[in-house]
């Protein structure tokens, strides 16, 4: 007697599985930016023009996955990769009860034939040549989701119904599946690249999906009506004023400064300011040496990674702050300054920081105050903009939050926002108290003789801390 290749038990667990990935596709099909960057990397089959959809694009990467163990394709795996196509762009779930008929199915020569044709009508083609395997992992990176992780543990999920490989971490995972090299590169590097399929319209798009910031969008609006009346002016032949592209961001932290820095680089390079658009991100750490002669190297290394786009100084106030023993700052502004006169036409540098340090710190100097004529004012989040801050990490991560939770954490934005000072971290506070809510519910899950979708998604009031813990918790961390 044959022995079946599969029970039903791991046709449910395949069912779960599923089920699971496609409510992460139903949250990535209503992300506008996802979608549209992730079709622009495929040769499209639809003649109607319509976009595929996040189901399209896993099918295809686990097919990618699935041929890397093609020497140990059985009954088994070629069940598991038809499972996953039926219930992905089907919605079609097989009945574990039929595991012994399904089991004689596989077996079957049309039943290969059938899997042949799966892998051939569903392997998307890269539009361009492209040194990356897997459409939705490069997407979420370049776009920096969260559900990036979360994807790499369903794809991690799959290899392992299918051919039984079970990986010891994360990163024997990556190796083995040819995304490690592509990870590390993004993660260790201080520039933020502009892809080469974004546009205007797509910045503008992110702006817009900025919980807040009102006066700041409005900053960004009225400077790229400028920018755009200067080069119709210069068309026309007329003469310009000299407008600088170089902006002091003044505000408390975590209110989104180095975001809306990386989409001030992007949208300098669309109209035509700046030669590349990418983003290098800095503080006087990187910029300020111990030694005569080291710190004007530091700066030429920051300023040479940032032409063609903004070099982005957080704190930059720290850089004539410090007046303790041999310090440097004076001369990396000043190196800097000399930089940037250098590089007028190709460099773009916005300075960050607290209000009231930044004013001195552009005061500080003669050539910053030439400069840094053009100031953008980021206010505390609300709480109702808090709130909705903590929606984001919760869509972003799979997670819902009941109503007796709802009206608890409304109770903490509220404490939160009544005690701020200057130094309340606003989205990093937020964060913070994101993670403690997970820590919390795996805590109270974590022994539950049986566990759905809905426990595990979902915050109850007691995984929110009381309100006044969070409070002393960001005032900690505040000092």
């Amino acid at each position: 007697m044959k022995i079946m290749a599969f029970n039903a038990s791991f046709i449910q667990e395949l069912r779960e599985e599923t089920s699971k990935i496609l409510a992460i596709c139903a949250e990535l099909n209503k992300e506008n930016l996802f979608i549209q960057k992730i079709n622009q990397l495929v040769v499209s089959n639809n003649s109607n023009g319509l976009l595929s959809k996040a189901e399209h694009f896993f099918i295809s990467d686990c097919i990618a996955m699935y041929n890397l163990c093609l020497g140990k394709e059985d009954d088994k795996a070629r069940f598991t990769l038809a499972y996953y196509y039926d219930a992905l762009r089907n919605a079609s779930f097989a009945d574990e009860k039929e595991a012994k008929t399904l089991n004689k199915l596989v077996s079957t020569e049309n039943f290969k034939k059938h899997i042949s044709k799966i892998k051939n009508e569903n392997s998307l083609l890269w539009s361009k040549p492209n040194d990356q395997k897997y459409f939705i992992p490069s997407v979420l990176l370049e776009i920096k989701n969260p559900k990036h992780e979360w994807i790499l543990d369903k794809y991690q999920n799959f290899l392992q119904h299918s051919y039984d490989i079970i990986f010891k971490d994360k990163k024997n995972f990556e190796t083995f599946i040819g995304l490690k090299a592509t990870v590390e590169k993004i993660e260790n590097s201080d520039v933020t690249s502009i892809s080469e399929n974004d546009s205007l319209e797509i910045v503008l798009q992110e702006l817009e999906q900025l919980i807040g910031l009102e006066e700041v969008k409005k900053d960004v609006y009225e400077l790229i009506n400028l920018l755009e009346i200067q080069k119709k002016r210069s068309f026309e032949g007329l003469k310009n004023i000299d407008v600088t592209l170089h902006t002091v961001f003044l505000g408390p932290p975590g209110t989104g400064k180095t975001s809306v820095a990386r989409l001030l680089s992007r949208i300098f390079k669309h109209l035509g300011f700046l030669s590349k658009g990418q983003m290098y991100e800095t503080d006087r750490e990187g910029m300020v040496a111990g030694y005569v002669g080291q710190t004007a190297s530091k700066v030429d290394k920051v300023v040479e990674e940032s032409l063609g786009g903004v070099l982005f100084i957080d704190e930059a106030y720290a850089l004539t702050q410090n007046a303790i023993g041999n310090d440097y700052g004076s001369e990396a502004v000043n190196t800097l300054l000399k930089r940037m006169e250098d590089h007028r036409g190709d460099l773009a540098v916005v300075v960050a920081g607290y209000t009231e340090p930044m004013k001195d710190f552009v005061e500080s100097n003669p050539g910053l105050r030439s400069r840094f004529n053009r100031f953008f004012r980021f206010n505390h989040f609300s709480p109702e903009q808090l709130f909705l801050i903590f929606e984001n990490f919760c869509k972003s991560s799979d997670f819902v939050i009941d109503a007796d939770a709802e009206e608890k954490l409304t109770d903490t934005f509220e404490l939160l926002h009544c005690k701020k000072d200057e130094n309340f971290g606003n989205a990093r506070v937020v964060r913070n108290l994101f993670e403690k809510c997970v820590q919390n519910q795996a805590n109270r899950i974590v022994n539950l003789p049986l566990l759905n979708q809905e426990i595990l998604k979902t915050f109850t009031e007691v995984d929110i801390p009381e309100p006044t813990e969070t409070q002393k918790q960001a005032s900690f961390f505040q000092r």
